[in-house]
């Protein structure tokens, strides 16, 4: 059932805020085939509550008009408005859009600026660099977050250097785990020390983290230590060494990939199954033999398949 539009323009109009309210949330359903110019001017609404709606009312509309009224909405008063602002911003596609969004980058508060950066960060701007290069030293780490996962999805070559000093020795353990992630678009050797130095950090998730970039980066050097990762304190970090070691195809991770063929964490089983299967040594296949009476089915699936490829390997 559709709404009248002059009802609908009367209900904007009320004196009411909650009325006002409710008339933006029931816009979309009324017989307006263009709903934005109802929607912007509540984005100045008086109440916060009407901005808010008017806001997440917006979302999916990316004319130039609307990204620049909801861009001046990560500068209200009022938290929730930014934060809906935010969370709309950061739904843009059109990498046209980011024009609006990058005067947000520099020269303001760091919520605003942290939601800016996270708004831009998809839209894969070159005009974003060097706000996110210069934020890098930011004293707020929530505003180092998104600086370092804009540069992630930039991919530029010139940001290694940096990203590996931050995953290194940044004080906040979710920006270095961030930067260790933002390391994987590069195949430098150059960030080899930067990685090994993150399996060793005080943080299981920037260990974590740093398991599985250096076996998504095919980084054979460090296999070592991806061994010496097999008796992290966390089995999180032990499934992703697991899972690097078996990209790697790494002879010397047989023994601790073994090991882990019996540990009381299924999830660790079926990884050292696959990576078995990938490194395809045939002195695991006594393990392996044994692994097809795991009380679990995907572990003795798994160790079904690493048996075959180890046959496979060996014709």
């Amino acid at each position: 059932m559709t709404i009248s539009l002059s009802s609908m323009a009367e209900r904007l109009a009320s004196a009411d805020a909650e009325v006002r309210r409710l008339a933006v949330i029931d816009l979309p359903y009324s017989d307006e085939d263009d709903i934005v110019p109802l929607l912007l001017p509540r984005l100045t609404d008086a109440a916060a509550e009407v901005r808010a709606e008017a806001v997440r009312a917006l979302e999916g509309f990316e004319e130039p008009e609307v990204v620049a009224a909801l861009a001046a909405r990560l500068l209200d008063d009022d938290a929730v408005v930014r934060d809906a602002a935010g969370e709309v911003l950061a739904e843009l596609k059109e990498s046209a859009s980011a024009v609006h969004l990058l005067p947000y980058l520099t020269g303001h508060a760091a919520p605003v600026r942290m939601l800016a950066f996270r708004a831009v960060r998809a839209l894969r701007v070159a005009a974003a660099f060097e706000p996110a290069m210069a934020s890098l030293r930011d004293p707020d780490p929530g505003v180092r977050r998104e600086a370092v996962g804009v540069l992630g999805y930039l991919r530029r070559p010139e940001a290694v250097g940096e990203l590996a000093e931050v995953a290194a020795h940044d004080p906040d353990a979710e920006v270095r785990r961030i930067a260790v992630g933002a390391l994987g678009y590069t195949s430098e050797i150059s960030v080899l020390p930067a990685l090994t130095r993150a399996l060793n950090d005080s943080a299981w998730m920037v260990r974590d983290e740093a398991a599985q970039t250096i076996g998504k980066l095919g980084l054979g050097p460090a296999i070592p230590d991806l061994v010496k990762a097999m008796a992290d304190d966390y089995w999180q970090v032990r499934v992703k060494a697991a899972r690097s070691l078996g990209v790697l195809k790494a002879a010397a991770g047989l023994p601790v990939l073994v090991e882990a063929l019996a540990h009381t964490i299924s999830n660790l089983r079926k990884e050292a199954a696959i990576a078995l299967g990938q490194i395809a040594d045939p002195r695991a296949i006594p393990a392996l033999e044994k692994a097809l009476e795991d009380p679990d089915p995907d572990v003795r699936k798994l160790s079904r398949l690493a048996l075959t490829a180890i046959s496979l390997a060996q014709k």
